[in-house]
């Protein structure tokens, strides 16, 4: 089950582990027309988000300097009129369209519906997607390193991938699975694999390996990140079958270092716990525990440029974990839904931004190996390097609503007037997140209306770019 997500809340922030550090909240100089339930990150530099309408969707445009505070807020495509769904399975795939698909709720009404629409940001327009069963709900989805893109329908234990361009599915073998995929979230691992914390069978996890298209152990959290069950029966369907919630986790981030922070939902005493997965390992340690009464079951989360994670806490305290600690924030009281936009910032709803202290490490960044140095508006070119699309896919929800942002963004800067274009990827090699040494590679429009002249070119991933090159834009 999800709850909506939590309106800007005010709220005196009096409880915490570990001292609290100020961060920075930046209100939007043009806030969203009718706010934004959930925001993806389109590869042509703008966000695409759903308004709290559901039905009604809003494109965020960065100012000529790059600035998404300075940006404004215009309206995309509706989706068709019969859908209008929140907490759905979604992504941004590799040649850069977006996939929205079930709904636990079809406008405010519990549904489980299977729709499902891909968005395509060049012509503006929906296209209907046939879903692989008929029931997907507020099901997880991933796009694999191969571009395949995986829905976990909430009612089974099967998998299905789609090929972006037939639109056609496959499911795939699923032994060793335990419990349905319900409120399981997703996390894609360097190798290749998918982490779950597993709600029904809880305290157990697993690891999705495609090399033998079957599910192994990841050992046991060391205490439950599962909440207990909200309610019993909950009819869904023409028929009217009863729907029997799990219970919720919270969201799971893959870090720099190669370890997963996962967080959990209040369970039925004490206070809610948090873990950390050590792939090599293949074992959990227990992280820190939220402070009486908070947690984030079916909250957002992300990863920071600096290597910390921000957790959403539910009571609208948001936190950062520094890899020991989970620090409550002084500097903000916020509740909407978080994505890490190009610049570093947190986008928060349709309202603000996130502002963090620190960093990232050199080694973290992108590196351009091959770049074209003169370059023609309106037209595409190839670029390659390594780490294009950063160590983690960097934002999370408990299960649902998946704003991953693991693909690499072209920015283009104009030396003499410093006006910032993003020129449109597409078709990346690989949606692996800390590819390490691979040579990865994507395609980049140029925009048409860019100025010309000596300009420098960035990749950005996650917030994080990779030093500049010069290029001339003819």
């Amino acid at each position: 089950m999800s709850g909506r997500s939590l309106a800007f809340v005010s709220l005196a922030l009096s409880l915490f582990v570990g001292p609290a550090v100020a961060s920075t909240i930046v209100n939007l100089k043009n806030t969203a027309p009718e706010g934004i339930d959930i925001s993806f990150q389109l590869t042509d530099g703008r966000v695409l988000g759903q308004s709290f309408n559901e039905q009604h969707w809003y494109i965020l445009t960065p100012d000529n300097k790059g600035s998404y505070v300075n940006g404004t807020w215009s309206r995309a495509a509706d989706l068709p009129s019969d859908y209008g769904p929140y907490a759905f399975a979604s992504a941004v795939l590799a040649d850069g369209r977006v996939v929205v698909q079930g709904g636990e709720y079809n406008f405010g009404n519990f549904d489980l519906t299977g729709k499902g629409e891909i968005y395509d940001s060049k012509s503006n327009t929906w296209t209907k997607l046939t879903p692989p069963t008929k029931y997907i709900g507020d099901s997880s989805a991933i796009v694999l390193a191969d571009g395949r893109y995986l829905v976990a329908p909430k009612l089974q234990k099967t998998l299905y991938t789609l090929d972006a361009e037939t639109l056609k599915w496959t499911k795939l073998p699923t032994p060793g699975k335990r419990g349905f995929n319900s409120e399981e979230g997703l996390t894609l691992l360097p190798d290749g694999s998918v982490l779950i914390v597993n709600v029904k069978e809880a305290p157990h996890t697993q690891r999705y390996f495609l090399t033998d298209e079957s599910w192994h152990d990841a050992g046991d959290t060391p205490a439950t990140l599962k909440g207990p069950p909200c309610c019993d029966c909950i009819p869904y369907g023409k028929k009217q079958k009863c729907y029997f919630p799990p219970g919720e986790t919270g969201p799971a981030i893959l870090r720099p270092d190669g370890t997963v922070f996962a967080t959990g939902a209040l369970p039925a005493s004490g206070p809610a716990h948090t873990a950390v997965y050590h792939p090599d390992a293949n074992n959990w340690t227990a992280g820190p525990d939220f402070p009486s009464g908070d947690d984030a079951g079916d909250n957002f989360a992300v990863l920071l440029p600096n290597g910390r994670v921000l957790v959403q806490g539910n009571s609208g305290t948001p936190y950062e974990f520094d890899g020991k600690n989970l620090v409550a924030q002084s500097g903000c009281t916020c509740g909407e839904s978080l994505m890490i936009l190009p610049t570093g910032e947190v986008l928060l709803g349709g309202d603000a931004v996130y502002q963090s202290t620190g960093t990232y490490k050199s080694a973290w960044q992108p590196k351009i190996s091959d770049a074209p140095s003169n370059v023609n508006r309106g037209s595409s070119y190839a670029i390659s390097g390594k780490q294009f699309n950063g160590l983690s896919q960097a934002n999370s929800f408990g299960d649902e609503l998946m704003t991953y942002t693991n693909y690499p963004l072209v920015r283009i800067k104009n030396n003499n007037t410093g006006h910032v274009f993003y020129a449109r990827t597409h078709d990346h090699s690989s949606m692996g997140v800390a590819t390490g040494s691979k040579t990865v590679s994507t395609t980049f429009d140029v925009p048409s209306g860019m100025e010309t002249g000596a300009a420098t070119l960035e990749v950005v991933a996650n917030g994080i770019p990779s030093p500049s090159v010069a290029v001339t834009v003819n």
